[in-house]
């Protein structure tokens, strides 16, 4: 079985000395009731729960898989159950709710730690709360005072599940052609009629209900995504008295057989006239959904940092006990017929590289959790403005850059494994399948490059890449630091500067460059953000003794070295445009069909 220790201490780094959280708390009203010490005590029990807990049923769930009985009925791998009842009564669902409702009213500061842990531990465990979670955020933010009456509290508490019901078969990211009708009744609710794929958490026997936030449209909508309305339908219908009524008219079809998550159950889900009511106004559904998107393709980025500390983790440990040759430098083990891998230069390259794809993705994860914090409780209009910018910004960095990179690691800490690593003894293979995953739903990541480059870069002209490259250059102008990663992020903000200016200035020439160049794009841009991490990092470290503090500095010098070099060449592939792609006729990609 894998191994898993909380990066406790490295979680408190970032928290604490990189973004000084207790002061940022006590200096927002609405925050100031979160103190450091309550925080420490829940990280530290989620270290035990995720070890203890979920870990364990990590490679069973994957093995046993979640099951479909062709009745409508889907069972969760042994041990599951149990684990979302001690999960949901120990208070985790509803950390971050609203207290209103029976919520916690932590930030996302502290709660993106929390789930950090959990998608290390178990990444298909992980998903089922954390739907439950997002649609909570989406029924906050656009629901009737009835319908958070009604629903939020039994979320909160692990009672009932959420999903999110977006993808048809037909319609994935073109959301504006799905065919679910919502036809009005006289009470009030809607008639939902259609279908739904690739719903995680469908159905499960982990609670006694689960309330589904569904996109449809009503008869007479636009054409388009401005004719989606949202709406909750939840599989039983709930009593006036909150107790649960008949069940809805609504049912699993299937469950899909993937390739990874496999504890997950991923649904195919028919609604016929099922009873729903609409959230918030008509014709706003895909404004309402993105509430909750925003969070979740951050989240998406944490499962990629969990794949990615898992591998870490348990590759060093190989490192150090596999012998297989001997040191280039001189004997290590002279007693032993061969020296520790770990001694090899390019097995310290590929767990390098996963070590600082997790801190640098670790610490970016909480630079954009503390704006979202800044956006969603700040009492300064301004600085909630400024926040909201920069959460539009870098939310599709954080989804697609950082599970790009976590896939890598993944792969290179398996690499590290040799041919133990693609058998199913060491759970690294594992890792890989369940990780893989993260670059393709919410929005796979090239739809996110698009969303950067095209909305959030070329939309406003580049206002907000400006403001970014500001606050970067104004940091590194004040560190007292001595260290090569200033130089480096100076001369990788130039790099983006440019970059950004020559799409823009080719966009009215080049039809196709929006599109052809957003991948690169966000790489290049990624790989600044990683950069602008490891100063804070350093100059968090700088002057504070011992090892831990040292080796924040080593590891920039390697991120410096090794790393950020990759920026220029794709920078190279932006400046190739895109008509090295477009250039080809249609017909050579024709590909017989026997």
């Amino acid at each position: 079985m894998a191994v898993y220790n909380a990066p406790l201490n490295d979680m408190r780094f970032i928290l604490n000395d990189v973004f000084n959280a207790p002061k940022f708390w006590q200096n927002n009203e609405n925050l100031a009731h979160v103190d450091i010490e309550t925080v420490d005590m829940i990280l530290e029990e989620m270290a035990k729960l995720s070890k203890n807990i979920l870990l364990p049923i990590n490679r069973s769930g994957d093995e046993e898989g979640a099951t479909f009985q062709g009745d409508g009925v889907v069972t969760t791998p042994t041990g599951f159950k149990e684990a979302y009842k001690q999960f949901a009564e120990s208070g985790w669902v509803g950390l971050s709710g609203n207290a209103e409702y029976g919520g916690q009213g932590f930030p996302k500061m502290v709660t993106m730690l929390t789930e950090e842990m959990v998608f290390t531990a178990n990444q298909s465990f992980a998903l089922y709360p954390n739907l439950t979670v997002g649609a909570t955020l989406c029924l906050n933010a656009a629901a009737s005072e009835e319908q958070k009456q009604t629903y939020l509290e039994k979320m909160y508490n692990g009672e009932w599940a959420g999903t999110m019901c977006l993808t048809e078969p037909h319609a994935g990211t073109d959301l504006g052609i799905i065919k679910t009708k919502a036809v009005p009744n006289d009470d009030g609710s809607f008639d939902i009629s259609g279908t739904k794929i690739f719903i995680t958490g469908g159905e499960h026997d982990l609670t006694d209900n689960i309330i589904h936030l569904v996109l449809a449209k009503t008869p007479n909508a636009p054409e388009g995504s401005k004719g989606i309305s949202l709406f909750v339908v939840p599989k039983f219908l709930v009593n006036e008295d909150g107790s649960l009524g008949e069940r809805n008219t609504l049912a699993v079809g299937s469950i899909e057989h993937k390739m990874g998550i496999k504890a997950s159950a991923t649904c195919v889900m028919n609604f016929d006239n099922a009873k729903g009511w609409m959230v918030g106004a008509e014709n706003t559904g895909l404004s309402s959904m993105f509430i909750m998107m925003n969070y979740e393709r951050v989240t998406m980025g944490l499962q990629g940092l969990g794949g990615s500390e898992l591998a870490y983790q348990n590759a060093a440990l190989y490192a150090n006990d596999r012998g297989q040759g001997r040191s280039d430098t001189q004997l290590q083990s002279p007693e032993k017929p061969a020296d520790a891998i770990i001694h090899h230069a390019d097995v310290r390259r590929m767990l390098l590289n996963a070590k600082a794809n997790t801190e640098a993705s670790r610490c970016f994860a909480m630079y954009v959790a503390k704006n979202l914090d800044e956006e969603k409780f700040s009492t300064d209009p301004e600085l909630a403005k400024a926040a909201s910018a920069r959460v539009a910004l870098l939310t599709p960095v954080a989804k697609a850059f950082l599970t790009d990179k976590a896939l890598e690691a993944t792969i290179d800490c398996q690499q590290v494994f040799g041919g133990h690593g693609y058998i199913r003894e060491w759970g690294m293979e594992q890792i890989v399948r369940d990780t893989r995953i993260a670059q393709i739903y919410e929005g796979t990541n090239g739809i996110q490059a698009l969303d950067l480059l095209g909305r959030k870069v070329a939309r406003n002209n580049g206002k907000y890449v400006t403001h970014f490259l500001g606050e970067i250059r104004d940091f590194i102008g004040n560190m007292k630091a001595d260290h090569g990663i200033k130089q480096a992020t100076l001369d990788a903000a130039d790099t983006i500067e440019a970059l950004t200016q020559t799409v823009l200035g080719n966009i009215g020439e080049r039809k196709n460059e929006v599109n052809g160049c957003a991948v690169d794009y966000m790489h290049a841009f990624g790989y600044l953000a990683y950069s602008y991490m490891f100063a804070l990092m350093v100059e968090a470290a700088n002057g504070k003794e011992g090892d831990f503090y040292t080796n924040k500095a080593k590891l920039a010098d390697y991120f410096v070295g090794r790393i950020l070099p990759r920026i220029e060449s794709h920078a190279q592939m932006v400046q190739a445009g895109s008509d090295p792609m477009m250039n080809f006729d249609l017909d050579y990609f024709n590909v017989p069909a026997s």
